[in-house]
């Protein structure tokens, strides 16, 4: 029998029909329903189990290949969609991942309820909290056997969804932009760390010119190395690798770097197969060989990220050693009075939570400490903190909000002494290919840090030639030592932070020269500031002179205060190691007074210094102590009328009031 036309239209309607409703449902891999094509069945089962392996080892770009070949074959498959959904979620394609979710879940809503967490994770990436805790509400009415702790997972990714929401109410008022290519590449860059005034970047990235070029087994990617750029005209220049030494033909990663730059930690596994941290320094213009840092701040146990105190003498460091809160902590070590380090402590259980802690970075101020947690309230992974240490204890860790936070992993965050720019990594649908470094740019300037950044070099006054030198910087008014500095051997280069709220004593010396001192009171309330200097050494020979700028009277008086002594004691050193020297000490006044008065307590004064200089052991006959009074002006009345505000007349009379000692034999006996 012969169909009408119209009956012709109705049945190719039905078949299409009844095709598209087959292609909306769940084709499972049974041999049964490929019977015409056993052969590209059986390849398709292969590929799915070979990507399956792939993706135990998170090897999830090799994972992929895989299910594609056997979804091309299959494409109507409910769980290999939610695979390859996976995969695309591990690699940040998110909205792929969403799309593929949404497939498998109408082509089978029986998928197992770890499928559920994954199409949640999607649209949690994609900042579509409300459609993301759906998700996970359905989730947790379902089985799984991938995943015994579902409800547990959905449970907190449900707070991380609404604590979520309540952060993108108030975002900070920041810009995020990726580094160019300079720095980033089609490969993973990750673990920014500068120095503090942000002119040297160092960061970990595997590339085809990792050290030794090998690929790493079993990652399918190359070894890690160490990479360094520099910062000329605002922008950074091409990144190349920082070579050996410090990489070798395994992984070397980047964990921290010392605020003058001159001492960077890196991570490597031992033999054993455990990580530790290494050190290297500079040595003029190369690096040292890394060595492991001592115990107790490497142990049996897993150490993977370390920083400085400005002043060298504590190191903060990870590590999952048991005594913790639980997995990773954040813990500190600091120096005893040999040298050594003295036990390591736990840095606070309100910091620390029984999940990880870890990529820290102690700012220039040191009190502010940033890490990623994942055991703080987050949006979701790690998020980055801080917590500042406040009257001898560490605050409760603030979220650093968003959009500097994200859903994803947010990590190895470091900042500027200024407060102005910090870097970081993450992983974002703009970027090169995985990992990428990321510069912010905080646009308040409220709560920037209180601190002062020098920045200087050290020269020889007659040869000009850049001079290794030794830096002492003490607290004036607790009588003690801040910390000791060296200025790089070739570029004679050195750099410090001091936070506010000190009268700090700076002296430099370097063999064979007469030392420089120099005064920096800075109050409480100072805000940040980058002073540049170039300090100038003289030759031990006669008629140099030093000012002591660290020498303090109380008004009116001849007393030497207790904080005068360090920079005493630096006389004192000067002349024990060079016993054929003979030198006058002076001191002066400003011109306020009668020049009869200013004659005397002058006088007085430098005989005061001399009392202390003999109560260590310096001969008396080595010293002429003198008292000029007024007649010896750094700067003329006639030049300070002159001046026009009340702040440059005092600082004008403060340089007038001086002491000072110059050299006037080198032969005595």
């Amino acid at each position: 029998m012969q169909l009408s036309k119209q009956s012709l239209i109705v049945f190719t309607l039905f078949l299409f029909g009844f095709t598209n409703i087959k292609a909306q449902k769940n084709i499972p891999f049974k041999k049964s329903n490929f019977k015409t094509d056993i052969a590209n069945y059986k390849k398709a089962l292969r590929n799915i189990q070979e990507g399956d392996f792939f993706c135990l080892d998170k090897q999830y770009s090799e994972a992929l290949i895989k299910y594609n070949k056997a979804n091309s074959f299959n494409p109507h498959n409910a769980e290999l969609n939610a695979k390859i959904g996976n995969c695309y979620l591990y690699l940040s394609s998110i909205d792929k991942a969403n799309k593929l979710f949404a497939k498998a879940f109408k082509l089978d809503d029986k998928l197992d309820g770890d499928y559920l967490l994954s199409y949640g994770k999607s649209y949690q990436m994609l900042h579509d909290f409300d459609n993301a805790i759906k998700q996970y509400e359905i989730a947790k009415t379902k089985e799984s056997k991938i995943n015994p702790d579902l409800i547990i997972i959905a449970d907190k990714r449900i707070k991380e969804c609404i604590y979520s929401k309540e952060l993108l109410k108030t975002p900070i008022n920041l810009k995020i932009e990726k580094l160019n290519s300079t720095i980033n590449s089609e490969n993973e860059e990750y673990v920014p760390v500068i120095n503090a005034d942000e002119t040297e970047l160092f960061f970990t990235s595997r590339r085809s010119n990792t050290t030794g070029g090998s690929i790493a087994p079993g990652l399918n990617d190359y070894y890690e190395d160490i990479y360094t750029s520099t910062k000329k005209n605002g922008k950074w220049t091409q990144a190349t690798n920082i070579g050996k030494p410090v990489n070798s033909e395994h992984h070397d990663a980047t964990v921290g770097l010392s605020l003058d730059g001159q001492k960077l930690f890196l991570y490597r596994d031992n033999e054993q197969g455990i990580g530790n941290i290494l050190i290297t320094e500079r040595n003029g213009e190369t690096w040292t060989t890394p060595k492991e840092l001592p115990y107790p701040i490497n142990s049996k146990h897993q150490e993977t990220s370390a920083c400085y105190s400005p002043d060298g003498q504590t190191i903060y460091f990870v590590s999952d050693r048991p005594e913790g809160k639980g997995g990773k902590d954040i813990y500190k070590a600091s120096k005893n009075k040999d040298g050594e380090w003295d036990k390591a402590q736990n840095l606070s259980f309100k910091v620390n939570t029984p999940e990880d802690e870890d990529a820290i970075f102690l700012h220039a101020d040191g009190k502010t400490l940033y890490f990623s947690s994942k055991g703080h309230p987050t949006m979701g992974g790690y998020d980055i903190y801080k917590t500042v240490f406040n009257e001898g204890e560490w605050s409760t860790p603030i979220n650093m909000g968003y959009p500097l936070n994200s859903p994803d992993d947010d990590v190895c965050f470091v900042l500027a002494a200024s407060g102005d720019h910090g870097y970081y990594t993450s992983i974002k649908s703009t970027g090169e290919g995985k990992r990428d470094i990321y510069e912010i740019s905080f646009l308040d300037q409220l709560n920037k840090p209180k601190l002062t950044l020098i920045k200087g070099t050290v020269i020889d006054n007659s040869s000009g030639k850049k001079l290794s030198s030794k830096i002492e910087i003490y607290d004036n008014d607790a009588d003690t030592l801040f910390g000791t500095f060296e200025s790089n051997s070739t570029t004679g280069d050195f750099m410090i932070s001091l936070p506010s709220g000190k009268n700090y004593g700076i002296s430099v010396k370097s063999k064979g020269s007469l030392f420089y001192s120099e005064n920096f009171n800075i109050p409480d309330s100072a805000a940040f500031m980058k002073i540049e200097k170039k300090i100038v050494l003289d030759k031990l020979e006669i008629g140099k002179k030093v000012v002591l700028n660290n020498i303090f009277f109380d008004y009116d008086k001849a007393n030497l205060r207790a904080s005068s002594h360090n920079e005493l004691s630096k006389v004192v050193n000067l002349l024990i190691d060079n016993p054929n020297l003979k030198i006058e000490l002076s001191t002066h006044t400003d011109s306020r007074g009668t020049e009869t008065y200013n004659k005397k307590l002058s006088q007085l004064r430098a005989e005061s210094c001399l009392a202390y200089l003999i109560s260590q052991g310096i001969q008396k006959e080595r010293i002429v102590a003198i008292g000029y009074g007024e007649s010896r002006l750094n700067i003329t009345d006639e030049e300070i009328e002159q001046l026009t505000t009340l702040q440059e007349i005092e600082s004008a009379h403060q340089k007038n009031r001086r002491s000072e000692f110059k050299i006037i034999d080198n032969t005595f006996k």
